[in-house]
């Protein structure tokens, strides 16, 4: 689909006045969405970029006083993004070669072929369009001061910013709701950053993570002899954390018999050790997580309705993916380049049918899952360019989560048969997908034909076996 600026305006810019505004009226024609200007200087010219949105900029190469050249050098320093298309009626290969040196997108010769004139008109538009997109999704990943990691632009995201900024400032606890998998830790881990705790001590605690029987010592910590095998007396997390934040993350999952211990915890603002006689006071702020919906369970009776208000002073609700899906190309370029780095594997891009493609899939594990995704595709889509067909490859239960290691194995051997399981079941997929047609396998797969036959080849697999099986 073709990608234009709507209403972005073009410059023309020839001191020949009827040849300029023939060159206008055919633009006109071709593309009724933008308007035209026509200008018959260079100063003109730099004023009107001043003072319009212009997408497409054609001038004259020789022109008196400011000629072409120094136009194009003036107007791509003050408007880097602006796509500029030189136009003269000498047309010689060394005239064309400076000017696309110099920056120029396109170079056409006079007199002006229209459908050429539409051609170029329409990729300059489109490029335009390409870098002023570009640069806001770069603008979108950086954004406000240490919320800078809650990437995209969405008033979901933008709504969650501010949320996390306005209860960062109070002390109040806070309850942290979201599907699995959206970030709720680094919510609790930001809010933390920016309160005045900042500087103290973050400690977290997954209820799930811990065994009944030895939870409430993890918590509040235990005297000598407490229990068989306390030895020594023991700091509970609420003391490791005074002076800073305790999250307690699946706060839902937490046992009914630790429930109105933590509230008292809270209200009294001290802990009883295990085994203790005596309370221990307390400065903590509580961060409590869960993907639960408390009221239910508190319906149920399976969580106290006393330590849920108590719990829900402050709420802060992380959106899910499927409600942010325009925030998906912005989440999948940060984290591209960002696996990119981690593995110094060279720059790479997503074709923009793939971006769309992963941002109309659903995603069950949110951000998790999306960023674990990315990763796959770096480590396995050859070349710098990811296609849709291949994210297509991965995105099946061939191509996705690696089987589990049935044994501990040296590191090495391990990778490379983890390795050789997923290229055996890509290749088999690849084939069946082209009918064994190798060379529409090698475009496929972005593999030169050669590679694909190597790899065929040290996998025991034939193309032949698959002609003629396409769905």
């Amino acid at each position: 689909m073709q990608q234009t600026i709507e209403n972005d305006v073009i410059l023309v810019v020839d001191d020949e006045v009827d040849f300029a505004n023939g060159v206008a009226r055919l633009i006109t024609k071709g593309f009724p969405n933008n308007p035209v200007l026509v200008r018959h200087d260079g100063p003109s010219a730099l004023a009107a970029l001043r003072e319009n949105r212009c997408g497409l900029l054609l001038t004259d190469l020789r022109m008196p006083g400011m000629d072409g050249a120094a136009l194009l050098d003036q107007a791509l320093a003050r408007h880097p993004l602006l796509s500029v298309i030189l136009l003269t009626g000498f047309g010689t290969i060394e005239t064309a070669v400076a000017a696309l040196k110099a920056g120029a997108y396109d170079f056409l010769t006079k007199p002006i072929d229209q459908d050429g004139l539409y051609r170029a008109v329409s990729k300059g538009l489109e490029r335009s369009a390409l870098l002023a997109e570009n640069r806001r999704l770069r603008a979108a990943v950086v954004t406000c001061g240490s919320c800078a990691r809650f990437i995209g632009e969405s008033p979901a995201i933008r709504d969650l910013r501010t949320r996390i900024e306005a209860v960062a400032a109070t002390d109040y606890t806070v309850l942290i709701l979201g599907e699995s998998g959206v970030g709720k830790e680094l919510v609790a881990r930001t809010i933390h950053a920016l309160s005045r705790r900042g500087s103290r001590r973050l400690v977290s605690l997954n209820c799930t993570a811990i065994p009944d029987q030895i939870l409430e010592s993890e918590l509040f910590g235990h005297v000598k002899g407490a229990f068989t095998g306390a030895d020594q007396p023991r700091r509970g997390l609420f003391q490791t954390a005074d002076g800073g934040s305790l999250l307690l993350d699946e706060i839902g999952d937490l046992p009914p018999h630790l429930q109105p211990k933590l509230l008292r915890a809270l209200e009294e603002g001290a802990v009883r050790p295990v085994g203790g006689s005596e309370n221990v006071k307390v400065d903590v702020r509580i961060l409590a997580s869960t993907n639960q919906n408390l009221e239910s369970r508190v319906a149920s009776g399976a969580f106290r309705e006393d330590l849920f208000y108590r719990l829900n002073v402050l709420t802060v609700r992380v959106p899910s993916l499927r409600e942010r899906p325009d925030d998906i190309p912005i989440l999948v370029r940060h984290y591209l380049r960002e696996t990119c780095g981690e593995l110094d594997s060279g720059d790479k891009e997503l074709a923009d049918d793939a971006l769309e493609y992963l941002r109309c899939r659903p995603w069950p594990g949110n951000v998790r899952e999306l960023l674990n995704f990315v990763r796959r595709l770096v480590v396995f889509c050859p070349g710098p360019m990811i296609t849709q067909a291949q994210v297509r490859l991965l995105d099946t239960p061939g191509g996705g989560p690696t089987p589990a290691i049935s044994r501990l194995e040296i590191y090495k051997d391990a990778k490379h048969r983890l390795v050789d399981d997923f290229t055996r079941s890509y290749m088999q997929r690849l084939l069946e997908e082209t009918g064994g047609n190798v060379s529409q396998a090698a475009r496929l797969s972005g593999l030169e034909r050669v590679s694909l036959q190597k790899i065929l080849r040290r996998l025991g697999m034939a193309a032949e076996g698959f002609r003629g099986r396409e769905d």
